[in-house]
């Protein structure tokens, strides 16, 4: 579940990249113009997702989700178990059972590898429309936590960390900053 969080987290950083752009592309002259100068660049790098969905209201929504589908999961985890018990039933006693006996375990094999699979994407879908609609709504949150952190830093340029190939220093990363404006808005 996490990971299906994570990935769908990448592509809402994707489009808040853009209105990131427009933000802070002004910020990218003044960089320019310092650096003609010879002023040292303050630099950062920012995980948006990771700022958003660390956040008290993205927790407090994956409880809620997970709230929400706890039945699921169950039913989900029972249909896997049922299905990998008939495969070793199968497996071991593939040598006494009939070939009718076989093809009916086959065909409950089946039959729940379709109910595990209509349940995991009802799951999958329900977690996808909650995080979207959570991206959508805390999106202009997540604009605002970004600008009061570079402007109190006065970071002249903020790096997506997926777009930074490496960074040793921890003190460039930002993402725990933003996170707490964001725990701080109400």
């Amino acid at each position: 579940m996490k990971t299906m969080f994570l990935n769908q987290s990448k592509a809402v950083a994707k489009g808040l990249l853009i209105v990131l752009m427009a933000t802070f592309g002004s910020n990218a002259v003044l960089a320019q113009d310092a650096a003609a100068v010879g002023s040292p660049q303050k630099v950062a790098v920012l995980d948006m997702a990771a700022a958003l969905f660390n956040s008290d209201r993205a927790k407090a929504l994956e409880q809620q989700i997970q709230q929400q589908t706890a039945d699921d999961q169950a039913k989900v985890r029972s249909l896997a178990e049922e299905a990998t018990g008939l495969q070793d039933k199968l497996q071991k006693d593939a040598a006494v059972m009939s070939d009718d006996e076989k093809r009916k375990t086959a065909e409950q094999i089946q039959e729940i590898g379709v109910q595990y699979q209509f349940l995991v994407e009802k799951l999958q879908k329900l977690v996808d429309d909650s995080r979207q609609q959570f991206q959508q709504t805390y999106a202009p949150n997540l604009i605002q936590a970004i600008t009061a952190v570079v402007e109190e830093g006065r970071y002249d340029m903020v790096f997506r960390s997926e777009a930074v190939l490496h960074f040793s220093n921890n003190e460039y990363d930002i993402t725990a900053k933003v996170t707490e404006k964001l725990n701080a808005q109400k």
